[in-house]
């Protein structure tokens, strides 16, 4: 039940000419409109900006430009495209870096092609996905940052923004780890809506991503609840 309008919009960077063209053929004989393609860094950003697809599938490895700093360069100038990371390389600092860059999910290039495409269509819905066994890395990096002393927005301070019951609400589930799905069938509202509350916390709490979402979170407990 999405309220997508259209199909979803895909722009596939890898520097494997083959590869690219292979990954962006799939998805576009399985209903995606692939709007892009690039095979380098400076190229994916370009490109990123001027098409603006709803998920960049994305490589670490590639000339000019690194993976996780196109992530932050694109997600940076337009927090609705999201990144879902397709890379050989499931080591774990590789994974935690792109989840730091921005990226919404972590895809190893063992996975199927109806795995990506499934993994495509979740991106899109803001849900994040991880190759079995990276989401509880994932996790554990959340707490082990959260346990950590860092710079946080100061909501304490006279005047600083608050939330509504709802935003706090919504912020616990995402915080568990929940998909934007499962807390629209648990609150019984729509996905936009809990996109929207999403979107509202972010930008009072002036935070970038999930990730830091996510973090905010925890380190306020709000996991626990």
């Amino acid at each position: 039940m999405s309220e997508r309008q259209g199909p979803i919009r895909v722009m596939v960077v890898d520097d494997h000419p083959m590869w690219r063209d292979a990954v962006a053929r799939d998805l576009a004989e399985s209903g995606f409109e692939v709007v892009a393609t690039a095979g380098d860094g400076e190229q994916a950003v370009r490109r990123a900006r001027a098409t603006t697809p709803d998920v960049l599938v994305l490589d670490l490895n590639l000339p000019g430009k690194p993976g996780v700093q196109v992530c932050k360069e694109v997600v940076g100038a337009d927090p609705a495209v999201r990144v879902l990371v397709l890379s050989a390389s499931g080591e774990h600092a590789d994974v935690l870096e792109a989840v730091k860059s921005g990226a919404t999910g972590y895809l190893l290039k063992s996975a199927s092609t109806r795995e990506l495409q499934d993994a495509v269509r979740r991106t899109a819905d803001g849900d994040p996905v991880f190759t079995p066994g990276l989401a509880g890395l994932v996790l554990g990096e959340y707490r082990r940052l959260a346990s950590e002393p860092a710079p946080a927005p100061d909501t304490g301070a006279p005047g600083a923004p608050r939330l509504t019951d709802r935003e706090t609400e919504v912020l616990r589930l995402v915080a568990k780890g929940l998909s934007y799905k499962q807390i629209a069938e648990r609150l019984v509202i729509s996905h936009r809506t809990v996109q929207n509350h999403v979107q509202n916390t972010l930008g009072k709490l002036q935070l970038h991503n999930r990730v830091e979402l996510v973090r905010y979170a925890i380190e306020r407990g709000l996991d626990d609840g």
